[in-house]
């Protein structure tokens, strides 16, 4: 049985092949089209989807899509006709979008099965993020809490899963939006809204939420049911026009700030109350689904779970004894959670596998990479052991761009699509934010650690394999790793099995073995506004046009010749500090064990 999943209405389109019960591919259209979130319909995806897995659309059974076009449409004519001043961009964003993307997909769905149709199903969006995501979980029976933007109508979704059975207890809908709030809050701190919402929780631990906590409280509020209410008198989302904020908004939080702007301080403070704020609610919304279900476990689905920060915690402050987010948690994910859902819910079928693992897309060979390197005219070596290494360059202060395995799902680098660095240097988070990722200086950045040294350093007791628990960095390890510590003490760490990522493993224990820290600094291979790098080519180009220093693709190592430690790359304050550090490190010896 083979389904094919997509999401093609909204934000980040994506594929996938559901074969059989397991997950066998899944795709992001971004990284073939080079248009980061792009809304365009994923041909590409699907495409190289059915290419890995060596199969023709022929043999496609079902086709499952993470929109239901048709509902709440009465609902949303009554809306826009009930503010008819406001109507022409609710109309031209609701109903002439629609219009166009269900034409385009038809179109495409008639050309590509001739003759025999596959069964076609239309999942609702947030079911397609809540109970898809329950359904790929690792658990039999959970609370589960989808929050976002907005879907067909829904912003939130409140309920229950059992084996393949999903009860929705509540929704909140448009334009009752936690989602929402945040996006325009994201637009005050000038960024872009509904793309760039990592920056506004990235920017939050520089501000105090104290100076404006009290006003954005009144913005939104949980009910004793656990939906929605926002005061809509700070907000011009709801209207779909150009500015999210309502002149109120700006009354109380003064005037936002211009794209490329310095930042005020009270930016940061605006930035850092909101964030409190959703960290509110989602708690609120965690603790009442508890005392609803009494569930051990919680899913978490949808774009705001995506908020690292918020996750974490849910983790420490609530009765559960963990949370489950899919690593593609936003749109991008709908594809796989349409496709669960049509396989167990609309067919019944039993669960069979879990999604526990990122690595979902396409992976070249030693033979094509190379063949790619020689059409470039590269110089490069051949290594026989380059997770070794490349931990020897990490050890030296090198930066370097790792090219392994299968491609990652989702907007975090998870280890095959990543740009490395050895944490212990201090000055490493400013040289890759200026001549890496060329991005705001505040930014932090990740650390990957292997699961069986995670709790020495971080204060975290459970499993983070795709870097969406944020947690607290050991006090007395924040000198050894001040790279990834972000200013509030925090990390967003990703723990790595060896079994997931046998070379990843291996090249974060091969680090400790050298300087007695299993961690790594790991970002995603791409520099600011473009989507992750996806093949040879992709990497080979970010790399020239980056400050790396390194890459490791395949078995292979590129190297530019201007990489020399203290000369180039840091001064002699920095590696003394390195020094200092790891001979500091009271387990230093613990690293030949991990």
């Amino acid at each position: 049985m083979i389904v094919l999943g997509i999401n093609y209405y909204f934000h980040d389109s994506s594929a996938c092949l559901y074969i059989d019960g397991k997950l066998a591919v899944a795709l992001e259209e971004e990284r073939f089209s080079r248009d980061k979130h792009t809304r365009e319909f994923p041909h590409r995806a699907i495409q190289q989807c059915m290419d890995f897995a060596g199969i023709t659309a022929d043999q496609i059974d079902h086709v499952a899509v993470s929109i239901k076009p048709t509902h709440r449409w009465f609902t949303k004519a009554l809306y826009a006709l009930k503010r008819p001043h406001k109507a022409a961009p609710f109309i031209k964003h609701e109903l002439i979008n629609g219009f166009f993307k269900q034409r385009r997909f038809h179109a495409w769905f008639n050309s590509q099965f001739v003759g025999k149709q596959p069964t076609l199903h239309f999942v609702e969006h947030h079911d397609s993020h809540a109970a898809g995501s329950f359904l790929v979980s690792p658990y039999e029976n959970a609370a589960i809490m989808g929050i976002d933007g907005s879907g067909e109508w829904a912003c939130s979704w409140l309920g229950y899963g059992n084996g393949t059975s999903v009860e929705c207890f509540n929704e909140s809908f448009f334009p009752n939006s936690l989602g929402s709030v945040y996006e325009a809050v994201t637009e005050f701190c000038g960024f872009r809204p509904n793309y760039d919402e990592g920056k506004t929780m990235g920017l939050a631990p520089l501000g105090d939420a104290s100076r404006y906590i009290n006003e954005a409280r009144k913005t939104i509020q949980v009910k004793d049911d656990g939906t929605l209410a926002v005061d809509l008198s700070y907000f011009s989302y709801q209207f779909w026009g150009y500015k999210r904020c309502a002149p109120k908004f700006y009354e109380a939080f003064g005037q936002p700030r211009q794209t490329d702007a310095p930042f005020e301080e009270r930016h940061q403070d605006v930035a850092a109350a909101f964030q409190q704020v959703l960290e509110e609610c989602g708690l609120k919304m965690a603790n009442l689904l508890h005392k609803r279900t009494g569930a051990d476990y919680l899913v978490i689905a949808g774009g705001v779970a995506l908020n690292s920060v918020m996750n974490g915690r849910i983790l420490r402050e609530t009765p559960f004894k963990d949370v489950y987010i899919m690593p593609a948690a936003g749109d991008n994910g709908t594809s796989i959670g349409a496709a669960a859902v049509a396989y167990h819910r609309n067919l019944g079928l039993p669960r069979t596998a879990v999604h526990d693992n990122p690595y979902l897309g396409n992976t070249y060979s030693d033979e094509f990479i190379e063949s790619e390197l020689v059409r470039y005219k590269l110089p490069y070596q051949k290594s026989d052991d380059i997770a070794s290494d490349a931990a020897d360059l990490l050890e030296k202060g090198a930066i370097i761009g790792w090219f392994q395995g299968r491609m990652e799902i989702g907007p975090r680098a998870l280890g095959s699509r990543s740009i490395l660095a050895n944490p212990a240097f201090p000055s490493m988070k400013d040289k890759i934010n200026a001549e890496v990722k060329f991005r705001e200086a505040y930014r932090p950045f990740a650390p990957s650690a292997t699961v069986e040294a995670a709790s020495t350093f971080f204060d975290i007791e459970v499993e983070a394999p795709f870097m969406l628990k944020v947690c607290a960095v050991r006090e007395d390890k924040q000198p050894i790793i001040p790279s990834i510590t972000h200013v509030d003490g925090s990390a967003r760490l990703q723990t790595v099995r060896q079994e997931s990522h046998p070379q990843y493993h291996r090249l974060i224990s091969e680090l400790g073995n050298r300087t007695g820290v299993p961690v790594v600094l790991n970002t995603s291979f791409n520099i600011q506004g473009e989507p992750v790098v996806e093949s040879p080519r992709d990497a080979i180009r970010c790399f020239f046009s980056t400050g790396l220093d390194h890459l490791a693709i395949g078995s292979f190592i590129v190297s530019k010749k201007s990489f020399e430690l203290r000369a180039t790359n840091y001064s002699g304050n920095d590696v003394e500090a390195v020094n200092e550090a790891q001979c500091n490190t009271p387990d230093k010896a613990q690293g030949s064990d991990v």
